[in-house]
């Protein structure tokens, strides 16, 4: 049935049983493990159809009473009768391709009983040919292979919100409903399709939403693809993502240039050896201010464990040096498996970001 009243979006994957304002009432306790289901590529003309796997999970049986979508292009099949409690049931929807783009359908699940919906999603792409991805599949994350388990958000500003996209290829003879677990608050993570049939390919794109970060500088996270919704986390389907954030120094006057402050560094690689048997490992860097203004270091941050750091100054004035001193800890830093780095970030707008690589055995 087309829609025809006002839909309100029911949050999470759970539709309450509860009063949201005067004689509005959701949908009985309806869940479902995929409440939006991206179908990824469509051919263009060829109906693509989607299955929402639901249960009752309210006291009591429930009826559907009717169903509503946001266009007459989708025909969707239920249930008419009594579904008792904690019976799962399918909702099957078919989507009519026949305009190219992207699309994001609605259908509006009513129960006798309740004024307000529980609200499912279809979306995807109509496409005249399908593409696939062209390059390999390196790493193998259970039944899942991905072309990279590393992201690398760099030189990103307070305020941008980029994507970083995976390739998962579906190694298995089951469907995967792949899902992305551990995720921080300022990671978002998107699986299209969501569905991937045997021998199939998806994309994961990860957006960084830096306005949900409390700081510029580095952050560091270790999220975890799982095969289907339920798995725990394992180290052998980790996805190390980084970010390096910049403030933003603001536009530069013409004036200005001349009086900025200029960062040089006796070395962007410091190598310290071997430990040949001793605790630590120690460095030293020199860090110059060949401009004409004070050059500030507002960050110093390590990509590892396994490494102090001893700053002599973080302002130096122009003409003037500071030291850097550098200890590797030989007890710490043999587990770590990266090599290990540190940021400097300054207010040298051609130098703000600045990574040293230590090299230590």
């Amino acid at each position: 049935m087309k829609k025809k009243t006002a839909r309100m979006i029911a949050t999470m994957t759970m539709a309450m049983t509860l009063a949201t304002s005067p004689g509005e009432v959701r949908a009985q306790l309806l869940s479902t493990p995929n409440q939006v289901i991206d179908c990824g590529q469509v051919l263009f003309r060829k109906p693509v159809t989607v299955h929402f796997e639901i249960t009752n999970q309210g006291k009591g049986a429930v009826t559907i009473k009717e169903v509503e979508t946001s266009c007459g292009c989708i025909n969707v099949s239920y249930p008419k009768g009594m579904i008792t409690e904690n019976k799962p049931f399918v909702v099957t929807a078919t989507y009519d391709a026949k305009q190219m783009g992207h699309f994001e359908k609605y259908i509006d699940v009513f129960t006798k009983g309740a004024s307000l919906p529980f609200t499912l999603t279809i979306k995807g792409v109509v496409v005249e040919e399908l593409k696939d991805y062209g390059g390999e599949y390196q790493f193998v994350m259970g039944k899942l292979k991905t072309d990279t388990r590393e992201v690398f958000f760099d030189d990103i500003l307070k305020g941008d919100n980029p994507v970083a996209e995976i390739h998962l290829l579906n190694t298995s003879s089951e469907m995967a409903t792949p899902t992305v677990l551990n995720l921080p608050s300022y990671l978002k993570a998107d699986i299209s399709p969501s569905s991937i049939p045997p021998g199939r390919s998806a994309e994961l794109r990860l957006t960084l939403a830096t306005n949900k970060m409390e700081d510029y500088g580095l952050a560091q996270a270790s999220v975890f693809l799982a095969f289907k919704a339920g798995e725990r986390p394992s180290q052998d389907k980790e996805i190390h993502v980084t970010s390096i954030v910049l403030p933003s120094l603001g536009e530069v006057t013409v004036q200005q240039i001349a009086y900025l402050p200029k960062m040089k560094i006796s070395s962007t690689t410091l190598d310290l050896g071997e430990f040949e048997g001793k605790k630590k490992k120690k460095g030293t860097l020199v860090i110059e201010n060949l401009g004409r203004t004070d050059l500030e270091i507002s960050k110093v941050q390590m990509f590892t464990e396994g490494l102090l750091i001893d700053l002599s100054s973080n302002v130096i004035q122009p003409g003037q040096t500071a030291k850097l001193k550098v200890t590797a800890d030989q007890k710490v830093i043999k587990g770590v498996k990266r090599q290990p780095k540190i940021l400097l970030i300054t207010n040298d707008p051609k130098n703000q970001k600045v990574i040293i690589d230590i090299n230590v055995k």
